[in-house]
């Protein structure tokens, strides 16, 4: 197997993980997550989102949490958004750097965004304009490329039209997430490795769901292929909204522990991931997926 030295892991549980959950945590508790992610060694957050609050509720306030998280110096504290008042909101509240959002399968950008792919590409301009002219970083994530209840198999050429409209707005830094938890290894490492191939400048970040427990083969599929960059989420909550039976994303403490056992450096303390999914599991009020969280670490076993 290719093992890299190093990868990324973005906590993406204070947006994606917790937009999901009917129990809608107060300012102050995202804060302490957000916190506690970023003094476990996370350095990137996924913070919240600047969606319509009667779209998404659990994100509502996201611009107050912004304004009250204690930052740290090297940590990329970054939101969703959805158009150019997204961007205006992030202005507003200290947001440093937002991230576009559009389906490759219509039929799930109708439900999440209310518009069509091509809409969605069409206003792109006027959110990254803003943007760049505001000092804030941008980038962009394509969901469903690997195949969607609605849409079973997705055509490489939609994706690769979405990509080429990120890149023409100078956006390279690119996620690709499989909100449907539909993708497979050996799918993950051929889309992986052709796009990376046709563009080679793009900075990939592949955000997987456990919908069908495929999400850490998935990662290891995206690292042979040479990705190194990955979401994941504290438990293992969320999943979307608007797509049926999704269940919650790629457990950050699994994958944090697969890694170290591979021998492959994260920068986080797995010890102080573990006890952020603890504490999140209390707020929610329910058990969470993540294995680690419920059997321990491998090394816990020689300590007995």
């Amino acid at each position: 197997m290719k093992i890299p030295d190093r990868v990324v892991i973005c906590e993406v549980g204070p947006r994606d993980g917790l937009q999901n959950e009917d129990r809608i945590l107060t300012v102050d508790e995202k804060v302490m997550l957000v916190e506690k992610a970023a003094e476990a060694g996370f350095k990137v957050i996924e913070v919240g989102s600047f969606m319509h609050p009667g779209a998404v509720p659990q994100m509502a306030t996201t611009d107050e949490v912004f304004k009250k998280i204690k930052r740290i110096e090297g940590v990329e504290y970054r939101a969703l958004i959805g158009n150019a008042r997204g961007v205006e909101r992030a202005m507003a509240c200290g947001c440093s750097k937002v991230k576009l959002n559009v389906s490759a399968c219509r039929e799930h950008n109708l439900a999440n965004l209310n518009m069509t792919p091509g809409e969605s590409v069409a206003r792109f301009k006027e959110s990254t304009l803003l943007a760049r002219a505001n000092g804030l970083d941008i980038s962009g994530s394509i969901s469903m490329p690997f195949g969607s209840p609605w849409q079973r198999h997705i055509p490489i050429e939609d994706i690769k039209s979405i990509i080429e409209a990120y890149l023409d707005l100078g956006i390279t830094e690119i996620s690709l997430s499989d909100a449907s938890g539909m993708s497979m290894p050996s799918q993950v490492y051929d889309v992986c490795t052709r796009l990376m191939e046709d563009y080679p400048g793009v900075k990939w970040i592949l955000h997987f769901h456990n919908t069908r427990g495929m999400g850490i083969a998935n990662i290891l599929a995206a690292v042979e292929a040479g990705i190194t960059w990955f979401d994941a989420s504290f438990g293992g909550l969320g999943g979307c909204p608007f797509v049926p039976g999704a269940a919650g994303n790629v457990v950050s403490e699994d994958v944090i522990h697969m890694f170290e056992e591979m021998g492959t450096e994260t920068g986080i303390d797995l010890d102080r991931a573990i006890e952020v999914a603890r504490l999140v599991r209390n707020l929610v009020g329910h058990e969470l997926p993540g294995f680690v969280l419920k059997a321990g670490k491998n090394s816990d076993l020689l300590k007995q």
